[in-house]
């Protein structure tokens, strides 16, 4: 029988049919190798281990611990009576009062309550990617610009363009300065998108950085809202990385939220309130908790009509009013609260500590970073060439000779060669040494390949700078989600 719909594609529409959802990516590529052949120490201990997964397994026995003493809230009882009946019947997709209060204090919490979060600004979406598409429908139209300093997550290709056809300016860093975002980098993006006739509506960051695992430091968090307040532009902060920033010391402040900037202008600047209608959060539970299969993200904007267009939009992405009961608990839950980031902090620390130690062990250097549950690792010194077809060819040799699926800088829009984001949160100490052991058996190799001479090169960050036509037309990545046993690995 002949399959008319597959042989008449005229009956989907334009959007269902293009190919413009990035499967030809190496971000996408990568974890589809890896679902090929997923590492797993007993049963497939020469399958590829998962690098390229931003995924936070660290404290999930924290988690575990509260539910183990809190049956009520994963019941869905209260005070011994099942509520099960009032939380299967619709739910409002304003979201439920408890759950947000309890999620603004979390959020206020994180930020040491240098920032308070009023609950009635807070839209609940289906995770950050909800969060980003729904304030892209809500601040520009299709054909209008947002500026995005590289490198940057392929996935933002998806959240910001797929569907509400807006388009991306990327505004080039380099490795010069630790690829911090310069006014001149911004003047040049604007300049561009002028030349392309784009109508620029605001600015994108993500704080802390992802791919980079650094927190913004404040004096370029005052630059970027100068910027955006000289241009009369948005300015949207991803901020779902908030909870994983850890300093080395007591008198480091690390994360600061761009709400804290806007905070101290209050009483200096005389149109604060317009510009305090054009900042806007994104935050989500994926990161910090680890709880990405539960779909929690929220927008947070003191815009009156961001909030109530943003709050429409979310009828197509709810949240579980069974999750909301349940985090509501937890969250409001101060004790736990407060013993969670700190420790789940701490973790962090200690296992990014050992990716850095074991890649300097073996002569690979990366980006100073506080934040993030990955690194920004430097491995162009491996390459055969400094050039993205050079990149390429080491990136696919990690995948499929040394089995550890990374992603290339390429997939980020970085502009230079050479640079790997390596994650190190969603597997086990003991996989994590699998990984650096396989990686320092493939350097030695090439340095027997290639001369000593050429690899022994110094593990700290070089300042190169390139211009790169390629990044600049990279496709974005679909994130998947994998079947890995070693999602399950122990701390």
């Amino acid at each position: 029988m002949v399959n008319k719909v597959a042989d008449e594609p005229q009956l989907l529409s334009k959007k269902a049919g293009c190919n413009s959802h990035g499967q030809d990516s190496s971000y996408f590529l990568g974890w589809e190798e890896y679902e090929k052949n997923p590492f797993d120490a007993v049963a497939n201990p020469a399958g590829i281990i998962q690098m390229g997964l931003a995924e936070n397994q660290l404290s999930f026995d924290l988690v575990e611990d509260w539910l183990e003493k809190n049956p009520d809230a994963l019941g869905l009882r209260r005070g011994g009576a099942s509520v099960f009946r009032e939380l299967a019947l619709f739910q409002d997709y304003h979201g439920l009062p408890a759950f947000k209060n309890a999620l603004a204090r979390f959020m206020s919490e994180q930020r040491g309550y240098r920032v308070a979060f009023d609950p009635s600004n807070i839209v609940l979406t289906a995770g950050a990617t909800s969060a980003n598409e729904a304030l892209m429908f809500c601040l520009a139209d299709q054909g209008d610009a947002f500026l995005i300093p590289t490198p940057y997550y392929p996935g933002f290709d998806r959240d910001l363009k797929w569907r509400t056809g807006a388009e991306i300016v990327p505004v080039h860093c380099t490795s010069a300065n630790g690829f911090r975002v310069t006014r001149a980098a911004l003047d040049d993006a604007y300049r561009r998108a002028q030349k392309r006739r784009l109508r620029v509506k605001g600015v994108l960051i993500t704080n802390p950085s992802n791919p980079l695992g650094t927190a913004v430091p404040r004096a370029d968090l005052e630059m970027i809202v100068d910027f955006v307040a000289a241009k009369g532009i948005h300015l949207v902060s991803d901020e779902i990385y908030s909870g994983t920033a850890f300093s080395s010391s007591e008198s480091e402040q690390g994360f600061v939220s761009v709400l804290e900037v806007l905070a101290a202008r209050r009483p200096l600047a005389a149109d604060y309130s317009a510009l305090d209608d054009r900042v806007h959060v994104v935050y989500s539970l994926s990161k910090d908790l680890g709880l990405p299969g539960f779909r929690v993200g929220a927008i947070y904007s003191s815009n009156a009509a961001v909030v109530s267009a943003a709050t429409k939009m979310s009828s197509f992405g709810l949240v579980s009013s069974q999750t909301q009961y349940l985090l509501a608990a937890l969250l409001g839950d101060k004790d736990f609260t407060r013993g969670y980031l700190a420790e789940n902090k701490r973790r962090i620390k200690e296992r990014h500590d050992q990716l850095v130690d074991g890649l300097k062990a073996i002569g690979i250097g990366c980006l100073e970073s506080d934040a993030g549950l990955f690194c920004w690792v430097d491995m162009g010194h491996l390459m055969h060439s400094r050039s993205f077809e050079g990149e390429m060819s080491l990136w696919k040799k990690v995948v499929f000779d040394v089995g550890l699926n990374i992603s290339p800088g390429s997939s980020c829009h970085c502009s230079e060669p050479g640079w790997f984001r390596v994650c190190f949160a969603n597997m086990s100490a003991k996989t994590l040494d699998v990984a650096m052991q396989r990686l320092g058996a493939f350097v030695e190799k090439s340095k027997i390949g290639a001369g000593v001479g050429a690899l022994r090169r110094a593990a700290g960050v070089p300042a190169r700078t390139m211009s790169c036509p390629l990044a600049a037309n990279m496709k974005w990545a679909l994130r998947l989600t994998p079947l890995s046993a070693d999602r399950k690995a122990e701390r």
